[in-house]
């Protein structure tokens, strides 16, 4: 018994270090380790032993199916290193660089919009938010535009109902913010989404945005009007960016100034991108007109303010040099790689 034990043993072995695959380590154990395997029968011949033989020789089956499983495991881990280091030989140079991983970005508009924010918290003013439906009223009527004005033909206007509307502009937030504290001073902007029935083209969006501006207190003048958007627009183009102010005409400021930068592609000069002006529109302002005061619950008698409203995509188109409003909604991710 103990020779065909040894002999087995040798066999075994010598069939596990021959193996080259996963398969063929399964059917060896099956062959020597299964319950009809060959070490199950050379269990089974136990019986055929003499009393005092059978402890000797099942010490020795026990060994033989402990090495046998310990041998089994150890060629299955070797296999697998094997595997392993052939698909990395074939696949993998470890003295390669690494292969850069794409990230996401940030979107322009969002970047612009953080940014404009950032600089009129930087000088005091506070951020609000208001409905993006609106009434007639707020929209409108409160802001000096009464039914046949003119600049309602210009806000062409997505209706909800007779008195609701998707809002044409950021404006009507000034309203809100004055009834809701009733009291001055006042010094707020208000970022969102603002909704018109325009022609989509190169220039021109059903949705866009904008950032309106509100500042509202004793003996506020032009003067400080022209210092914050000359201070914004420094920080927001560069140290060398001029302003100019040409009267204008808002139903909601009286008087109301276009405001504009020079050109950041010629410096002033004058090119194809500024008409060779060398001045870049960038937003339109003025005094809060003592009506919008009214109401908003305010005494004009008692207070003046400015407010200033801005295009974010004009603002985002100006500072990268973009020629089509309509690449910001495209999801290109060429285009939004850029950033």
């Amino acid at each position: 018994m103990k020779e065909e034990t040894e002999k087995l043993r040798v066999e075994a072995l010598e069939a596990l270090r021959a193996a080259r695959t996963p398969g063929d380590l399964a059917a060896l154990k099956t062959l020597y380790l299964g319950k009809r395997g060959k070490v199950a029968a050379f269990f089974a011949s136990l019986r055929e032993l003499s009393p005092e033989e059978r402890p000797a020789a099942g010490q020795a089956l026990n060994a033989l199916k402990s090495a046998l499983k310990t041998a089994l495991d150890e060629r299955m881990e070797s296999l697998e290193r094997e595997s392993l280091d052939a698909a990395a030989a074939g696949s993998l140079d470890v003295t390669l660089p690494g292969s850069r991983r794409r990230t996401g970005r940030v979107h322009p508009l969002t970047l612009v919009m953080r940014r404009i924010i950032d600089i009129f918290i930087g000088m005091g003013f506070d951020v609000v938010e208001g409905p993006e439906i609106e009434t007639d009223f707020f929209n409108f009527e409160a802001l000096n535009i009464h039914k046949d004005h003119p600049a309602r033909d210009e806000q062409d206007s997505f209706y909800l109902t007779d008195a609701l509307l998707l809002r044409t502009q950021t404006s009507p937030v000034q309203i809100r913010v004055m009834r809701e504290r009733g009291a001055f001073p006042i010094q707020v902007i208000a970022p969102g989404r603002t909704f018109r029935r325009d022609t989509i083209d190169a220039s021109h969006a059903p949705v866009f945005h904008q950032v309106e501006g509100l500042m509202v207190d004793r003996r506020i003048t032009m003067g400080h009007l022209k210092a914050v958007l000359e201070r914004f627009a420094l920080e927001m183009f560069g140290a060398e960016t001029r302003t100019r102010f040409r009267p204008d005409f808002f139903p909601f400021t009286e008087p109301s100034a276009e405001v504009a930068v020079s050109c950041i592609i010629c410096g002033g000069g004058g090119c194809s991108v500024c008409s060779r002006t060398g001045w870049l529109e960038i937003l339109g302002a003025g005094m809060v007109h003592p009506r919008v005061l009214k109401n908003g619950g305010l005494n004009p008698k008692e207070c003046t303010g400015f407010a200033f409203g801005m295009g974010v995509e004009r603002i985002a188109m100006l500072k990268y040099s973009i020629d089509d409003i309509r690449l910001f909604y495209e999801g290109d991710v060429r285009f939004l790689r850029q950033f």
